[in-house]
């Protein structure tokens, strides 16, 4: 039985153009993020093979690719959320005090943020986060989908740095891609996300 599912998306494929065109969005969609569910899904099963055989020799291989799949799986759910045919501007409320506190004002959280996604080496993220155990917002690299910060940190706006979220509109021009995504985050989305981590805090 499938544990994970690829989630509908709350807008048409074609509704983040000009940002993102629609057939990139559909790809992105319906064929990378699938296939993260599915590498989950079945993984899980060898997993349950692997205790029931009681033969783990490939346990480290299994594991590993759970994390990446499931990884995949939980990033690209964000990414979706995180943008809207009606987003763009800037947060405000607390979110938009906690950018100022921790992160030096608007303009320079979002070169940061913007600098850490292009600057991504290979495939990977950049990602807003809320980190518990200071209590602040920060700013990651994800690479490929394994955070390399504690693990308690909360992923609030995630960029994707792939190629294939990209490529077939912007070509080799990263910083083009991630200066458009600007225009299409959702606020309310990662408002909301900030406050959820900052409860469960």
């Amino acid at each position: 039985m499938a544990l994970y599912t690829l989630p509908d998306l709350e807008y048409d494929y074609g509704s983040l153009e000009p940002a993102m065109s629609g057939d990139i969005l559909e790809l992105h969609h319906s064929k990378h993020h699938a296939a993260y569910v599915k590498g989950a899904n079945d993984t899980l099963d060898r997993l349950a093979e692997a205790r029931d055989s009681g033969d783990f020799s490939g346990l480290v291989g299994l594991e590993k690719t759970m994390a990446f799949n499931l990884s995949g799986h939980v990033l690209h759910s964000i990414f979706w959320n995180n943008l809207s045919p009606d987003g763009g501007g800037r947060p405000d409320g607390e979110l938009a005090a906690a950018i100022d506190e921790h992160l030096g004002g608007f303009d320079t959280f979002a070169a940061q943020l913007s600098a850490a996604t292009t600057g991504v080496q290979g495939s990977g993220w950049g990602v807003l986060s809320w980190e518990p155990l200071a209590g602040r917002l920060m700013i990651e690299q994800v690479y490929d989908h394994h955070g390399n910060v504690g693990q308690g940190s909360t992923p609030l706006l995630v960029f994707d740095a792939w190629e294939h979220a990209y490529y077939l509109q912007y070509r080799n021009v990263r910083p083009d891609y991630v200066q458009r995504l600007w225009d299409l985050v959702d606020w309310r989305d990662v408002t909301a996300r900030f406050d959820a981590a900052r409860s469960a805090a």
